[in-house]
């Protein structure tokens, strides 16, 4: 593939809608799981975001995912750690899923180790390194 890192900042306000927030719904006596609004708006954002940094060649061996989500702040000091929701492991799943689907990788599963850390921040976004292991 000839890449062993890619990294980025997307500089946005977080979405705080996650993947676990999907809706149910009985259609003909079946359940139908669907996404609401906010979720839907949510991904678009996340997507549109990632698109400007999708790389030529997809990874296809084990990686090593780093994300930082910065949230804005008024009222926490910058850098300080974010300890309220949303979890880290929810805003992960909607992200490697949006990145799925952009080609970043051939599978999500060869996400071997991942490092995830949520702070507040006076710049926010999301810190991203994708590297080979």
């Amino acid at each position: 593939m000839g890449y062993n890192k890619v990294e980025f900042f997307m500089s946005m306000i977080p979405p705080t809608v996650t993947a676990q927030e999907h809706k149910v719904t009985v259609v003909k006596g079946k359940p139908v799981f669907y996404d609401p609004p906010e979720l839907k708006s949510a991904k678009s954002k996340l997507t549109a975001h990632l698109a400007q940094h999708v790389p030529e060649g997809r990874f296809e061996c084990g990686i090593r995912l780093t994300v930082k989500w910065l949230f804005p702040t008024s009222e926490h000091q910058d850098g300080e750690y974010k300890i309220t929701k949303p979890d880290t492991d929810n805003l992960q799943k909607m992200l490697k899923d949006c990145m799925t689907k952009l080609g970043y990788w051939k599978d999500d599963a060869l996400v071997a180790s991942e490092i995830c850390e949520k702070f507040w921040a006076k710049r926010s976004g999301i810190y991203i390194r994708i590297e080979e292991l």
